[in-house]
């Protein structure tokens, strides 16, 4: 964590993989939405869906823009090794949907905007707490584990 404060390249990296999040969850949430919505899956269902097409999307431009100059492995072990640290995310992350969903449901239950209902609003409140936990697991176990070898190319 002292990296990302001290070091101006992990700062970049770190901002980066945060941007590279972003896209990743514009692709969990439309998705997620979408499933839900229109084929009436759980946050469940539509969660883990969602989830692993964010994955492979993170993968690409975590691979090509955050660390391109991690090149050691072949692509095909790293994304094995992405998709590890990303499994565990994901067990990280089922709990929180479905433990977190009820009470955020029932917070926003006096409330409804038109496509704001408290469905709506709980489950995407709830993702979003779940997206936010597993970034940060995600980014530290990705970065010391599945591309640790930058450390060996730049020292």
């Amino acid at each position: 964590m002292t990296a990302i404060l001290t070091n101006p390249q992990e700062r970049t990296r770190f901002l980066k993989f945060m941007a590279v999040g972003v896209i990743g969850a514009v692709v969990d949430f439309g998705i997620m939405n979408l499933f839900s919505k229109l084929f009436g899956m759980s946050l469940v269902i539509a969660g883990t869906i969602s989830f692993i097409c964010a994955i492979f999307s993170n993968f690409i431009w975590n691979r090509f823009w955050t660390y391109p100059d991690s090149r050691s492995r072949p692509i095909s072990r790293q994304l094995v090794m992405f998709f590890v640290v990303n499994v565990a995310g994901l067990a990280i992350r089922l709990p929180i949907l479905h433990y977190l969903e009820p009470p955020m449901r029932s917070f926003f239950a006096g409330l409804s905007l038109n496509l704001l209902t408290p469905v709506f609003l709980g489950k995407n409140f709830t993702l979003a707490v779940a997206v936010g936990v597993v970034m940060l697991w995600n980014f530290f176990v990705n970065r010391y584990w599945t591309y640790n070898d930058i450390d060996k190319e730049n020292s």
